[in-house]
């Protein structure tokens, strides 16, 4: 405390100069207007500047806070993208599948519905048999869909039966071609998976890509042009490199089909006679 007043006292001609001073500015502003107005202005505007700095510094420290806040919307916006293109690619396909399948109601192709009582996945040729056959004007020859794409071919019928080859089956030789284009080959089942099948003899200046629907070509007595059968799932070269070997996922699941129409084409017996004996595509 002593030292305080040592303090005061020693230096009490700059406190009382302060002091004056003090007295003599709030009497000059307080007394005149122009005077006051400029304090007041002055005042404000480093009231602004200090506020503009104190923003800017909390500004710098937030950013972290709003960069990790940006890179989590990115995130979820990568994934939306991602699903959406998916989604796309389904419908895409789904749209193909189900467009064949209103072009084949519109079509001239007389349809019988039936209902699948037997079936096989697993062996080197697998059959589906049907509840229906010749009474309901079931005949061999004819084309077999399920509610997503081809799924056989009628091998043998009997009055009220019919048996199919499956398109898991190593008689199964199918003409397809790429949607969109006409460019042709085989599917064969290599007796593995009953998911896939392989697409032979496509020309190697085919143009696809990954994803793309297979369809059938047309080139058949049995089925029209446009039908479903699966998508592009891989590619590969043949062994002669002069042509595409194409894994295709199949539209048909083959594990999971109990109903199905059989088609079958007017003139269809016509035309088998006029190919009878020469070795053709399905």
């Amino acid at each position: 405390m002593r030292r305080l007043l040592d303090f005061l006292f020693k230096h009490s001609h700059w406190l009382l100069f302060v002091l004056l001073e003090a007295v003599c500015l709030i009497m000059l502003f307080s007394s005149n207007a122009y005077q006051g107005s400029v304090l007041f202005t002055s005042a404000n505007k480093v009231a602004g500047h200090v506020l503009e700095t104190g923003n800017q510094v909390n500004a710098y420290f937030n950013l972290q806070e709003k960069n990790d806040a940006l890179m989590q919307r990115n995130t979820r916006l990568e994934q939306r993208v991602i699903y959406l293109e998916k989604a796309l690619q389904q419908r895409m396909n789904d749209s193909v599948a189900y467009e064949s399948l209103i072009r084949l109601a519109d079509s001239a192709y007389v349809q019988f519905p039936a209902m699948v009582i037997g079936n096989s996945l697993h062996l080197p040729d697998n059959y589906i048999t049907l509840d229906e056959g010749s009474l309901a004007g079931i005949k061999p020859e004819m084309g077999v869909v399920s509610d997503k794409g081809v799924a056989g071919i009628v091998y043998k019928v009997t009055k009220g039966y019919s048996l199919v080859i499956s398109l898991l089956n190593s008689k199964s030789n199918l003409s397809c071609k790429i949607a969109g284009s006409d460019y042709f080959g085989f599917l064969r089942w290599e007796g593995d998976d009953p998911r896939y099948a392989y697409l032979k003899d496509l020309p190697r200046h085919a143009e696809f890509n990954l994803g793309d629907s297979v369809v059938t070509s047309g080139y058949s007595t049995v089925f029209p042009e446009g039908v479903m059968v699966g998508t592009v799932y891989d590619m590969a070269d043949s062994n002669d490199g002069l042509s595409y070997l194409l894994k295709i996922k199949l539209a048909t699941d083959f594990g999971n089909i109990s109903q199905v129409r059989v088609i079958a084409r007017p003139g269809q017996d016509e035309l088998q006679n006029l190919y009878e004996g020469i070795d053709s595509g399905q």
